[in-house]
């Protein structure tokens, strides 16, 4: 019964696809049936009782009170003439291709979710692409849509943060693990994102000015207001999201600022009538609710999938593989990419990397490798037709002519091909995601010399030393 879990699993990926129905209401379904068959086979249920106390544990963290906020952020960025600006600004300066990929990489981490970046880069960027064949403009549009899903420090960094701070404690349980160092953090995972992040968006800008030579450059006239309001809109936006990238600011104190003075421009330019108004907190209730909702199934099904032994069962078949440890991870990613098609990315965050993300940290040793190619492995499914998240929303809402498959992964290839480049070079070279490591990380590395006794106990006086009295001598 052990791999009863994985069916599980299964049984939502097919229903999410056959069915139409949410994916919380799936989880909920799932988990539900399979703790009465779990019951029946004589399972140990009791852990289930856990459900209350450990959703009111995850609803207390910080990381998940700034979820509403970012929601709010990326509805009212839908509705006001914040993002039009920025796009009309950038596209007389660098033309509409590369102006498309700026935008999502500014918007994108505020945004917080592809279907949000997709209905706003849709609404914005097609009209400006008819210079551009159908599939170009598509793909062009469904790639700026992902930019936030590797970009730190967007809202899908945040949470996998914390996703990956718990599967590095789970893989250090692990039979043979050593763990070298400390346990990751969020703001780990965000400075290893940034440098891989930053290729791919260079060489993407390269792809789309390739691709858009052929656009011509916007000639109509800018107001100072327009350009005065993209300016102060990327000052704004680059302060708050470099606040939280360093450490000076927590992700829910950004969101809120960013939410406030969207909120007050927008009353004080009266962009959004009343009813506007409505529609935004409606909107901002509605998918505020659902990542909540999914939260509690996610939480539900997991406790169920731990019932059966099935995470257990994971670890001893990955741990006891035959195989060279990179070639497992790779394998492993291969079926993360699989559940990514069906899965958008807080589903997957919630639901498998929980899953997967110790026995990757088991095989490959670093945490911030593996939470880098997740990333990679989540926004490359993201970008394969029919399937893609990304790709779906955007032949929905764009506005296009229809598009064939063949077609439209032809006019993606150029960006998945240097995609899975980068990929391919943070999975052969770590060091890539380690660029940017805070200096006292360099005092866990096993190679670095060890402290002398002199200097251990200097480091225990200063400890005991009252703090006051150690603030001073520090000034000294």
């Amino acid at each position: 019964m052990s791999p009863a879990g994985l069916w599980m699993l299964v049984a939502v990926a097919v229903l999410g696809v056959t069915t139409g129905l949410p994916v919380w209401a799936l989880l909920l379904g799932v988990a539900s049936l399979g703790s009465i068959a779990a019951w029946l086979a004589g399972f140990d249920v009791s852990v289930i009782g856990a459900i209350g106390p450990r959703v009111i544990n995850l609803l207390e963290h910080d990381l998940l009170q700034a979820m509403p906020l970012y929601v709010f952020v990326g509805v009212l960025l839908q509705r006001i003439a914040v993002a039009d600006a920025v796009f009309a600004t950038g596209e007389r300066l660098v033309g509409a291709p590369i102006a498309s990929l700026g935008v999502g990489a500014l918007i994108a981490p505020m945004n917080g979710s592809v279907a949000s970046s997709s209905a706003l880069l849709s609404r914005l960027v097609a009209p400006r692409l008819h210079a551009l064949s159908p599939p170009r403009a598509m793909a062009l549009i469904a790639v700026a849509a992902t930019i936030g899903v590797v970009v730190p420090p967007s809202l899908v960094l945040i949470l996998l943060g914390d996703a990956m701070l718990r599967a590095h404690t789970e893989a250090s349980n692990l039979p043979g693990f050593v763990l070298q160092g400390r346990i990751v953090n969020t703001q780990d995972i965000l400075h290893a994102a940034l440098p891989p992040a930053a290729l791919v968006l260079l060489l993407w800008a390269f792809v789309a000015w390739m691709e858009g030579r052929a656009v011509p450059r916007a000639k109509v006239a800018l107001s100072m207001r327009q350009v005065a309001l993209a300016v102060a809109t990327t000052a704004s936006i680059v302060f708050l999201l470099g606040g939280v990238f360093v450490g000076r600011l927590f992700a829910v104190e950004a969101a809120a600022t960013g939410g406030c003075v969207l909120a007050i421009g927008a009353l004080v330019t009266r962009s959004l009538s009343a009813r506007q108004w409505e529609e935004v907190l409606r909107d901002t209730l509605a998918l505020s609710g659902a990542l909540f909702a999914l939260l509690v199934a996610a939480t539900s099904f997991s406790l169920v999938f731990r019932v059966f032994g099935t995470d257990r069962w994971l670890a001893d078949l990955v741990v006891a593989s035959p195989f060279p440890p990179h070639l497992t991870a790779a394998l492993v990613l291969v079926l993360v990419a699989v559940c990514a098609l069906a899965l958008d990315a807080f589903e997957m965050i919630f639901v498998v990397i929980p899953i997967v993300a110790p026995l990757l940290i088991a095989q490959l040793g670093d945490a911030q490798q593996v939470a880098v190619l997740l990333l990679f492995v989540l926004q490359l499914s993201f970008l394969l037709p029919p399937l893609g998240y990304a790709v779906i929303m955007t032949r929905a809402r764009a506005g296009l002519p229809p598009v064939s498959n063949t077609a439209l992964l032809r006019a993606l290839a150029p960006f998945l091909v240097t995609q899975v480049a980068v990929g391919m070079l943070v999975f052969c070279s770590p060091r890539v995601t380690h660029w940017l490591d805070a200096p006292e990380s360099a005092a866990s590395d096993p190679s670095a010399p060890a402290a002398s006794e002199d200097d251990i106990v200097k480091q225990m006086e200063e400890m005991a030393r009252d703090p006051d009295e150690a603030a001073s001598a520090a000034r000294k």
